[in-house]
């Protein structure tokens, strides 16, 4: 009998209803998407603008093609949208499938850093006038979505990187949706925010995810539409706005409105490494802390963020002292 009958999508209990998990989405016919072609006003390099954007090398919402091509699939104001983004001779071609194409192509130069401006920066450091000389095309992009930068922001909190793109790739394969259009295979739209609060415990127990960081996912998901107003906002009142969470701290959302504003000037404080390798970058000083980094950074008061985005594209970081930190699954408990 197996394959005469198409697989009854299986049901759970979750807070006293029922909800369908891993039903299936089916993918939408690949029919002909909207296209914008846009020239930058000077170099740009995709993977550099769009980089910060990709949680891992498997991330189901981002790919990069041998083409060249960067693909992304996220869920717009608009529903769900797929973007595929491509530069030639001095311009951009996007090229949108979904609900959202339209929201995406509208927002295309944002997202490519139309709205940043690098000629503000003045480097006062060596290393940053040669790095940004071999870099010209680093813009800061802006996506103008915050819940898809929080999310995943707030699965890094204090692990390794590996755990939480494990932690985000599971969880957005199983209960995202797939991306509209022709876009490679196995790329998906991350849940909506009804679909993460009704995610069961278990569930973000086998993804890796302690009941600390889903607990601020979920108290996240349910003022979605109050987060995702702070993109009008200010980068500093943004910010408040998303600390209001609990759980939300100054880590989280400088990392999200670093991605979500192009915020130039939103620094991270409270990485493990970050402080370290800006101070050994700019001072050797490999035992830096928060404030002697910030202190560091303060001559590019405004830019502070482009000024850590170069001091890491430089590659001048310091040598590793210690074992990497280990990875525990606490999916296997």
């Amino acid at each position: 009998m197996a394959g005469r009958f198409a697989p009854r999508p299986t049901r759970t209990t979750v807070r006293g209803g029922h909800v369908a998990v891993g039903a299936g989405v089916p993918r939408q016919a690949a029919g002909p998407g909207r296209v914008r072609d846009w020239a930058p006003d000077g170099p740009l390099d995709l993977g550099l603008v769009l980089g910060p954007l990709r949680r891992g090398p498997a991330d189901p919402t981002f790919r990069a093609t041998p083409d060249g091509s960067v693909w992304r699939a996220t869920r717009t104001p608009a529903g769900p949208g797929t973007l595929r983004v491509c530069a030639y001779g001095g311009g951009v071609r996007g090229e949108a499938w979904g609900p959202g194409a339209e929201w995406l192509l509208e927002r295309l130069p944002e997202l490519l850093g139309a709205a940043d401006d690098p000629s503000a920066f003045v480097p006062r450091h060596r290393l940053l006038a040669m790095t940004r000389h071999r870099r010209p095309g680093l813009r800061l992009t802006r996506s103008g979505l915050v819940l898809e930068s929080l999310i995943p922001s707030i699965l890094e909190q204090k692990v390794t990187t590996d755990e939480a793109y494990r932690a985000w790739r599971l969880l957005v394969r199983k209960y995202g949706e797939p991306a509209p259009g022709p876009a490679p295979g196995r790329m998906y739209v991350m849940p909506a925010p009804r679909t993460w609060a009704l995610i069961p415990s278990w569930e973000w127990h086998r993804a890796g995810v302690d009941n600390k960081r889903a607990s601020t996912i979920l108290r996240a998901v349910r003022v979605a539409a109050r987060l995702e107003e702070a993109v009008r906002m200010e980068p500093v009142a943004a910010r408040a706005r998303l600390e209001v969470v609990p759980g939300v701290g100054p880590w989280t959302s400088a990392e999200t409105v670093q991605r979500s504003h192009g915020a130039a000037d939103e620094v991270t404080v409270g990485d493990l490494h970050l402080p370290g390798i800006v101070g050994w970058a700019l001072a050797g000083d490999r035992d830096a802390d928060d404030a002697v980094m910030l202190e560091l950074l303060e001559p590019y008061a405004g830019q502070r963020h482009r000024a850590a985005r170069l001091i890491l594209l430089s590659g001048r970081v310091p040598g590793r002292r210690a074992p990497k930190m280990p990875r525990w699954d606490i999916g296997q408990f």
